[in-house]
């Protein structure tokens, strides 16, 4: 397998934390997003939507990282990344979602961009909206975990919402994000740090 990747893609950083969890061996292949490599046409080629990661298989390329999880869960079912009964699996979703579809989507580099370049937002405005949506995010996030005592987000191993998670988190400390009100959050944080997976994942290991 082949990974394209940015170091700090909070996107790519969750599929580098499942291959991991997963044994996967994968090549890396760096694509710069402030060099616009994602926009060159070796890489559109291969993923039209010009975003990381992208997942090169024996089947293709896949982009998305939550259809890349799935992808992986299904072909390497063990260890899992969902609990076990469907109800726990739909939760699991729920909280990765919330990350993946509530939050990333509104605070990612092509939308920081189209503030500054098109729409002429200043950096301290731009820090204003980044905080506005992490917050509403991990609110939600901690209020849904705030009554469980596992060390991890649905249990007592790493799962999708963990992976999802973990590379939010470091991004709200880029971006200087008071973590105070979110100790579930950050609780879980500390536990998931505790493993190589996650820290071979982290993007202070990557190649930039």
């Amino acid at each position: 397998m082949e990974l394209f990747d940015y170091f700090r893609s909070s996107a790519s950083y969750r599929v580098r934390i499942a291959l991991n969890l997963k044994g996967v061996d994968y090549d890396l292949n760096p694509v710069s997003l402030l060099a616009n490599e994602q926009q060159a046409a070796r890489y559109t080629s291969l993923n039209p939507s010009a975003l990381v990661p992208g997942l090169r298989t024996e089947h293709g390329m896949l982009g998305q990282s939550v259809a890349i999880l799935e992808y992986l869960e299904e072909r390497y079912p063990e260890p899992s990344i969902l609990p076990g009964s469907a109800w726990e699996k739909a939760k699991c979703r729920e909280l990765a979602l919330t990350v993946a579809c509530d939050i990333h989507p509104l605070n990612n580099l092509r939308v920081l961009n189209y503030l500054s370049r098109q729409l002429g937002v200043e950096q301290t405005e731009k820090t204003v909206w980044y905080h506005h949506w992490l917050t509403l995010g991990f609110q939600t996030l901690e209020s849904l975990l705030k009554s469980q005592d596992h060390p991890f987000c649905c249990g007592d191993q790493p799962t999708m919402a963990d992976i999802c998670l973990i590379p939010q988190l470091y991004n709200a400390r880029r971006f200087e994000l008071d973590l105070s009100p979110f100790p579930t959050l950050t609780r879980i944080e500390q536990h998931c740090q505790q493993l190589e997976a996650f820290r071979r994942a982290h993007p202070d290991t990557q190649p930039s």
